[in-house]
């Protein structure tokens, strides 16, 4: 643990802050906060924050004011708590962009690939939409639209559900707050079109540890993805197979689900030590 110093600042207030960057101290402690939020499960009220982190509840309320002001915690106002907001989830996603996951994930996926013989695909959170970064297709399979750098609406997505289901419900809520959130890209059964909808089908997901699609990407088509997470259960991607409905019997779901999160959490293991089951 880093030593830290005790100093009053203009308004006789004590700031804390560690030894070595005390030049910037706001900075850090609004480091410090955003660590503290990603590090748990839930939203956390003001006073814990100063609590746990040796904060003046002041600071922390200012701190936690600039930072709603830009995106990067929400103020959940009736539970009066605060948790990550869009902008932190678009800095994890931009981290999950880079080379170091699509450089971990490829050659997992083409094992996948070889195995099933389906195509497979890894995808990231990106504000709603679920953004592809890898994409192993298989041979003499049909080409799809999840190509890399494909964005789609996550709540049609296998991928974008797999992610949905392993954050707290607030944050699912975040990002859909109306209807008017909600696109469909086809006429299918059971679409999902309203938060309550949503809400259902991502209970469905956590009770059968892995996620589904029918059709709502491209007619004729599922898809069964499974979330890569850290060591708290947090989604960093997800790993999908893609193939045709009517080449797979429903009965063989189950299995092929099975191997989808045996490589996720492979690839949990690679980026983050362990996996969070």
């Amino acid at each position: 643990m880093l030593d830290t110093e005790a100093r009053h600042g203009t308004g006789g207030e004590i700031q804390v802050a560690s030894k070595g960057t005390s030049k910037v101290p706001a900075a850090e402690n609004t480091l410090r906060i955003l660590k503290l939020l990603a590090s748990r499960r839930g939203p956390m009220a003001a006073s814990q924050i100063a609590s746990t982190l040796g904060l003046p509840r002041s600071s922390v309320y200012h701190l936690l004011g600039v930072m709603e002001a830009n995106g990067f915690v929400l103020h959940l106002h009736e539970e009066q708590r605060y948790g990550l907001g869009i902008g932190a989830f678009e800095l994890s996603s931009a981290y999950s962009r880079q080379e170091p996951l699509s450089r971990l994930g490829r050659p997992l996926l083409a094992s996948l690939v070889d195995a099933l013989g389906e195509s497979a695909h890894l995808a990231v959170l990106h504000g709603r939409d679920v953004l592809y970064i890898v994409e192993e297709r298989a041979k003499n399979r049909p080409s799809l639209v999840t190509d890399v750098g494909v964005r789609l609406p996550s709540h049609l997505t296998a991928s974008g559900r797999a992610i949905l289901a392993a954050l707290p419900k607030s944050q699912v809520r975040a990002l859909y707050p109306n209807a008017a959130a909600f696109t469909a890209r086809h006429e299918v059964a059971g679409a999902i079109m309203k938060y309550s909808a949503l809400s259902s089908h991502l209970d469905q997901v956590r009770q059968r540890g892995y996620a589904t699609e029918h059709g709502e990407v491209t007619p004729g088509f599922g898809s069964i993805a499974a979330a890569v997470t850290d060591h708290l259960g947090w989604p960093t991607a997800a790993v999908a197979v893609t193939f045709l409905e009517d080449k797979l019997p429903a009965g063989q779901w189950p299995s092929l689900a099975a191997r989808v999160q045996k490589v996720a959490d492979e690839l949990s293991v690679r980026l983050h030590g362990r996996p969070a089951r």
